[in-house]
């Protein structure tokens, strides 16, 4: 998952813990070359001791009080040479002073925890007359330099505010990009970031885009400017208000107030719930450390979600159905790559289709990669799901991608793995579209305001609608989902899965359903399996629905 912003102003703690061998030890390096034996620089002088380990109470005192004094005077060439980046350190230094228009500037330091000191800023903002006090609480943390040795500000632009996230941003003060909004849910609520966190950078997002649209005038404030050209302003600190303009969104107050409860529950999780009838997107939270939408813009594998798609592509290439054979071995060979299902599954060689999917068999998927094509799951999810087409949802979106892939990868795709890449969206949209066998473009704000284009697809027939329905509630009922899913009324249907990512100790946690005319998706990686944290945020936002 990639990174970006958030939008709330929070006194948040952004530490960089950095360990080393040989406290208080000196290593000798060459003061010439770097490094080596021998009797040090010409004239066999003494080779200069650089320092290792920790910095010491009193250096991390020391730098910080020199960091912060250098800073407070508006100094940052100064400030910035006492950062392990100074390149990097230098330019935003530069920008509070100047395009922030930033001045008075008072720092207090807190009581030092090991190499990280807090602190809080208060100044005041100036701009064209209008000035507001400013106040935000940070931390910095002191480091050993690699090749100095000398005790150094680990640079991270958080130091500056905690609301920096990317090393390229600045901060900016004078009129706002756009006119301020006014976004209301589906019945006429107002939704603010205050109320709904996660809506923080969506809500940037409409301001941008409609904000010149909508009605309203600019005012003046404080605000990040993003090195992303498709990630709006997030304003900081407003010193003149304009005139929000109204904004109308397919959000519904209630259901986004039971993803953001779920979400939060689980960390670096992310939820969609969408209106399959209509395609309307109800619900998007985020519960993550880097504040990124990852609900509407990630790019991770899908695990055995996928295989709602997988299913309709073996339907609807003749291959099986629903109650037709799909076999469950303890492994499958393709391509001379095995596959295995998860532990504890016991074989079953005489299972249907509507089984092995109930149970999430591997192997009973993997078993049809030679008889594929290598674009079968590609065409499906295309043609049918609309995935990997220019969705114009209102927002920035990624909207899936399915590549033909050839090899193992076939039936890598098979069961979500491999070059498969989604998101919740993604998933919420091709169970909403398993659910009623329409595609329908999931959007956030009606097309009508501003006369977008949706994507089209052709959608599923009433028959593999049928058995994919079939399948979903089986797996509600008595599959993989059934204990979570449990204590649901009405029209239900889910699909678990868990999806393995390099580098993780656990598996991302995935799981989609639907329950009457509400259909949700969520992810949280590094969550292990489908039931143990996706599927109860999914869950609680269908009961809310």
């Amino acid at each position: 998952m990639r990174k970006g912003a958030k939008a709330a102003v929070v006194g948040s703690v952004f530490a960089v813990m950095v360990g080393g061998a040989g406290y208080g030890a000196f290593n000798i390096v060459n003061a010439l070359n770097g490094g080596g034996s021998g009797s040090g620089g010409p004239g066999g002088s003494e080779p200069v001791a650089v320092k290792t380990g920790p910095p010491s109470g009193s250096e991390v005192k020391d730098t910080s009080t020199e960091f912060f004094a250098a800073w407070e005077k508006g100094q940052p060439v100064a400030a910035a040479a006492l950062t392990n980046n100074a390149a990097k350190a230098e330019p935003l230094l530069t920008s509070y002073g100047q395009s922030a228009h930033i001045t008075g500037v008072k720092i207090t330091p807190g009581a030092a925890v090991g190499d990280s000191v807090p602190f809080t800023v208060k100044a005041t903002v100036s701009y064209e007359g209008k000035s507001k006090p400013l106040s935000y609480k940070s931390e910095l943390t002191v480091v050993r330099g690699v090749t100095t040795g000398k005790a150094l500000v680990d640079w991270e632009p958080s130091v500056v505010h905690p609301e920096l996230k990317s090393m390229d941003d600045t901060l900016v003060t004078g009129s706002s990009a756009a006119p301020s909004i006014e976004a209301v849910d589906r019945d006429g609520k107002v939704l603010t970031k205050e109320k709904y966190p996660s809506l923080g950078p969506i809500l940037d997002q409409l301001r941008a885009k409609y904000g010149n649209k909508a009605g309203g005038t600019a005012g003046v404030e404080l605000a990040i400017r993003h090195a992303t050209q498709d990630t709006a302003d997030t304003p900081l600190l407003t010193l003149a208000e304009g005139k929000a303009g109204k904004v109308p969104t397919t959000l519904s107050a209630d259901v986004q107030a039971a993803a953001e409860k779920a979400v939060n529950k689980y960390n670096q999780s992310s939820v969609v719930a969408v209106k399959p009838s209509t395609g309307e997107v109800l619900a998007v939270a985020n519960n993550r450390t880097d504040g990124w939408n990852a609900a509407f813009l990630g790019e991770v594998a899908p695990g055995s979600t996928m295989k709602i798609v997988s299913a309709a592509t073996l339907i609807d290439n003749g291959l099986t159905t629903a109650n037709g054979p799909a076999p469950c071995p303890p492994s499958a060979v393709s391509e001379s790559q095995t596959f295995h299902n998860i532990t504890g599954m016991k074989p079953n060689e005489k299972a249907t289709l509507a089984e092995s999917f109930a149970r999430s068999c591997n192997t009973a998927f993997v078993k049809f990669a030679d008889e594929v094509k290598a674009d079968s799951l590609t065409n499906e999810a295309r043609d049918r799901f609309g995935i990997g087409l220019d969705w114009q949802t209102g927002i920035p979106s990624f909207d899936g991608s399915v590549p033909a892939a050839g090899g193992p990868d076939t039936a890598a795709g098979l069961i979500g793995q491999g070059q498969v890449q989604m998101n919740p969206l993604n998933m919420a949209s091709v169970t909403a579209t398993a659910m009623t066998g329409a595609f329908r473009q999931p959007v956030i704000v009606p097309l009508s305001l501003d006369g977008r284009e949706p994507a089209r697809a052709r959608g599923l027939s009433s028959s593999t609608v049928q058995q994919l329905r079939s399948m979903m509630n089986r797996t509600a009922t008595s599959g993989t989902a059934a204990e979570v899913m449990a204590g649901l009324s009405g029209r239900i249907g889910a699909k678990t899965g868990s999806a393995e990512v390099d580098g993780q100790s656990r598996s991302d946690s995935w799981f989609t359903g639907y329950r009457g005319d509400v259909a949700a998706a969520a992810m949280t990686q590094d969550g292990g399996h489908g039931v143990d944290a996706s599927g109860p945020i999914v869950v609680d936002v269908l009961r809310a629905g």
